[in-house]
């Protein structure tokens, strides 16, 4: 450290001038206003040390009331406790304004104290302390200059941490953790003045330190959030008992816990795979259509899928079943009230509302506002407890192949979700792969970024996709081999 200690050849004990910065000038404050010796320095150190002190205590007593403390506090309504009860107000802003004077006040103990050492101890003393070094090891015998800043700044800074570890820090945040009611009435006054002095600065430091705050805790919640999930996900398999029906029961336990996080694109009906009516279709044409789909609620559209006008439910239809198609329009039976869903909107939220609202279906809209496809009741209870099958339900809805324990041929419209539970794999296993899309043939197109051709093969992670069928338009059948 710079502190104007001079040369070994020097008859007189002069400081040097002193170099440019704050400490310099600092020096030259000391050296030249009137009582700037040793004794003044002193003084001033043991007001500095105090005053670190009671900083220093009064974060420990404001931040340590009870519930009781603070009612005592309202009742009394005494000047320093609504003084204690204004700060206590905007807690962030009062830690700021102790932080940034007690740093202030440490820094001035800091030049104080080399300041006064530099005054006190002569160089002869440190210069001696080297040379006893360089006796016990003469290799160091051209550093001796070297030696002697060196010690002069380990006795400083030994010096100066010890007395702000044990009077401005140690001793008075005992003091205040038993007396925190009595310390923080002194304090009240003058942490009001400080505050109102460094309101500009503590204001920069909260809003700075708010900011970080916020993005740290954001990406904490979410690592916490996925890190409970497995943590449930582990703690189901080892607590259901391994009997024949214990894998429905974890999968329908998994998929509870992950409920919340799966999107209604995720299990939608796709655009091209919706069953609707056209509103000029006759009433022949729109049994036929019933008859085929076995659907009881079914999207009426005009022109398009996109102006979807309303939802015909088939039991509305059985009045019609005895009259003539020119006696009566069965426009009049569509049901215009239709729940448009976003395709982001989180199943656990459209179940809310299909309830609230007394609804079975919703179409989902893209963010153009373009239908995508249909969502229903049912929809949503598969996510959780698996396929629902009916009479209605064809035999190949999800079509698959399984050629043996590593090699499946699935469809290109089938489901992430469902690959991974035909292949006996966690269902969130292509979550890192798949970006925005929900079938293998957008997982395929997201990848490549163009339609692939039939026969390509694409590895993905600890699988290989080979394309086997495929039109000017989409994916239409895939081979997946999983490799280890």
């Amino acid at each position: 450290m710079k502190s104007g200690i001079a040369s070994p050849n020097s008859t007189k004990l002069e400081p040097e001038p002193p170099d440019p910065g704050l400490l310099s000038i600092f020096y030259v404050f000391l050296l030249t206003v009137p009582g700037g010796d040793v004794a003044t320095a002193l003084i001033a150190l043991i007001l500095l040390l105090l005053s670190s002190g009671l900083v220093s205590g009064s974060e420990v007593a404001f931040f340590s009331f009870s519930p009781g403390q603070v009612s005592e506090m309202e009742e009394r309504n005494d000047t320093s406790d609504r003084r204690i009860l204004r700060l206590k107000e905007r807690p962030r802003t009062l830690l700021a304004t102790i932080l940034i004077t007690n740093n202030l006040i440490n820094i001035a103990i800091v030049v104080l104290s080399d300041f006064i050492l530099w005054r006190t101890l002569p160089e002869t003393t440190f210069q001696s302390w080297s040379e006893w070094v360089v006796l016990a090891m003469p290799a160091l015998s051209d550093s001796v200059d070297v030696i002697t800043r060196l010690l002069n700044f380990l006795v400083t800074v030994a010096g100066v941490t010890f007395l702000l570890v044990v009077a401005g820090e140690v001793t008075p945040k005992l003091y205040a953790r038993i007396n925190n009611l009595k310390f923080a009435r002194w304090m009240s006054l003058p942490l009001l003045v400080l505050r109102d002095i460094f309101w500009p600065v503590s204001r920069l430091l909260v809003g700075w330190s708010s900011a970080i705050e916020n993005k740290v805790a954001s990406r904490k919640m979410i690592q916490d959030q996925s890190a409970r999930k497995e943590e449930l996900d582990r703690a189901i398999e080892l607590t259901v008992s391994l009997d024949l029906d214990s894998e429905k029961e974890v999968n329908i336990l998994k998929s509870i816990v992950k409920f919340s996080d799966v999107a209604v694109r995720q299990i939608m009906t796709p655009r091209v795979n919706l069953v609707a009516v056209d509103f000029e279709e006759k009433l022949n044409e729109v049994f036929k259509t019933i008859r085929e789909s076995g659907f009881s609620r079914l999207p009426v559209y005009q022109g398009d899928l996109d102006n979807i006008v309303g939802i015909l439910y088939v039991k509305d239809l059985i009045q019609l079943l005895d009259k003539k198609e020119e006696d009566f329009d069965w426009q009049e039976l569509i049901r215009t009230e239709v729940l448009y869903v976003p395709e982001n909107k989180k199943i656990n939220d459209l179940l809310r509302e299909f309830q609230l609202r007394r609804m079975h279906m919703g179409v989902v809209v893209d963010e153009y506002g373009g239908c995508s496809g249909v969502v229903t009741l049912e929809d949503i209870m598969e996510e959780v407890i698996g396929e629902i099958r009916d009479e209605f339900d064809p035999d190949e809805e999800l079509s698959f192949v399984r050629l043996d324990k590593r090699n499946f041929i699935f469809e290109g419209q089938t489901q992430l979700k469902d690959v991974c539970r035909i292949m006996d794999i966690d269902t969130n296993t292509f979550d890192n792969l798949s970006g925005e899309s929900d079938t293998i043939a957008g997982l395929l197109l997201e990848t490549l970024g163009r339609l692939p051709r039939a026969e390509q093969e694409v590895v993905l992670g600890a699988f290989k996709i080979k394309v086997l069928l495929v039109n000017k338009r989409r994916i239409e059948k895939v081979k997946v081999t999983i490799l280890y």
